[in-house]
């Protein structure tokens, strides 16, 4: 049995159009869309006075503004959205180094060893709340928990600007009259296979029994009846000290056309070798992750002639492992994901790199990571990664993924 742990899930209310809002403050109280306003425009991010009309991110512009005509659509902004970011990451690493991105506003944070000397779960939490409401005069909704499934799902009962814990004593209470849905993973599709099994609630999950959901559902069932009983083994692990580096989107809406979901993948290929340059990794191993349907989930990896940490090499890769996937039967997609793993040390690759072609690909790299990091992730890209406004990634579910080093 694992040791009590106490993890917070802090996420940024409506980052993008909170921010468009904090800094133009005629746009205060006022419907707001981030986006491309174009006819093939896609809501990145919806305001909370926006989302009151039924706009969310990923739908259409043109559908957005016919629910909310008197909304104010913003082109994005990628580097306000940076900094306030690298800002809000500080405050997290103020309070522990054990903070786990999630995207560019979310994040995990593992305070157990934190609270003999900075109070109880809660009252971080509130300390970090006001010191980014301070600091940036923006709000984030917290969840306090046992652990990050739990976390999640706390911080997400009361948005925006809010704070619930859920404690030991509280988890069936707080868990079993809630519907199926609310288990990550269980998307429309899925909620329809679970609806025929006579499945609607967590309740229902649990009163089924663990030997009918694995033999009907296989390892999914397992997950799903390890969820509904508010278990969750997964440690918060930063990235320095990962075995493999990942990031994946679920989509509010299935995919059907392969070139968006190929320029979201280009996106978080982009993201993951960034992130294993700035650790000071490469990876021998790239893996592409699909998931189409009620539970249906494919991955598909490749292993590299030698460790890498050249983003045009995993670039590469993974266009071949999705180029290979989709001519064998494209399906509309809910997530894709991206992730690099098998990590070694840069140092100990160094030999590896005395060509002159691999050079410059590394000085290059260099060049696009200082430019992203000053700039945001719009400022620079290659041109096969290049996302028209109506094909954002940011206006997705985000998880970026970290396995743990020292098992």
């Amino acid at each position: 049995m694992p040791a009590p742990r106490t993890i917070l899930h802090v996420d940024m209310d409506a980052f993008f159009a909170s921010v468009e809002q904090r800094d133009h403050p005629e746009l205060a109280g006022r419907p707001v869309l981030v986006g491309g306003a174009g006819r093939r425009g896609v809501v990145a991010a919806a305001s909370y006075e926006a989302r009151r009309f039924g706009c969310h991110s990923a739908q259409p512009m043109a559908v957005a503004l016919r629910r909310c005509p008197d909304a104010v659509v913003v082109p994005p902004r990628g580097r306000a959205y940076r900094e306030a970011s690298d800002h809000v990451f500080q405050l997290f690493h103020q309070v522990t180094p054990l903070v786990e991105p999630l995207s560019i506003d979310e994040a995990f944070l593992d305070v157990t060893g934190s609270e003999r000397l900075a109070g109880t779960g809660r009252e971080i939490a509130e300390r970090l709340r006001a010191q980014i409401e301070a600091d940036l005069s923006l709000t984030a909704s917290v969840g306090v928990a046992p652990n990050k499934f739990l976390a999640k799902l706390a911080s997400d009962m009361d948005k925006p600007d809010g704070l619930t814990e859920i404690p030991e004593d509280r988890i069936d209470a707080v868990l079993l009259p809630l519907p199926v849905r609310r288990i990550p993973g269980i998307g429309p599709s899925a909620e329809q296979r679970l609806s025929r099994m006579g499945i609607h609630t967590v309740a229902d999950v649990r009163a089924e029994g663990r030997e009918t959901l694995v033999a009907r559902l296989g390892v999914h069932g397992e997950r799903l009846f390890e969820l509904a009983h508010g278990r969750d083994a997964r440690f918060v692990v930063p990235d320095a000290r990962a075995k493999s580096i990942s990031q994946e989107c679920t989509f509010p809406v299935d995919l059907a056309d392969p070139d968006e979901v190929r320029a979201v993948l280009v996106r978080h290929v982009e993201s993951v070798a960034r992130r294993v340059r700035r650790n000071g990794f490469r990876a021998g191993v790239v893996q592409i992750k699909v998931r189409y349907g009620a539970f249906e989930t494919i991955t598909r990896s490749k292993t590299l002639a030698q460790p890498t940490d050249a983003t045009s090499e995993f670039l590469g890769a993974a266009d071949r492992l999705f180029g290979a996937w989709a001519a064998d039967g494209f399906r509309p997609v809910r997530l894709i994901g991206f992730g690099a793993s098998r990590l070694v040390d840069a140092d100990a690759q160094m030999q590896l790199f005395q060509d002159r072609v691999a050079e410059r690909a590394r000085r290059l790299d260099r060049a696009v990571d200082a430019l992203t990091e000053r700039f945001g992730h719009r400022a620079i890209g290659r041109a096969t990664g290049a996302l028209r406004d109506d094909e954002r990634a940011d206006g997705f579910e985000h998880e970026e993924g970290l396995d743990r080093r020292d098992a």
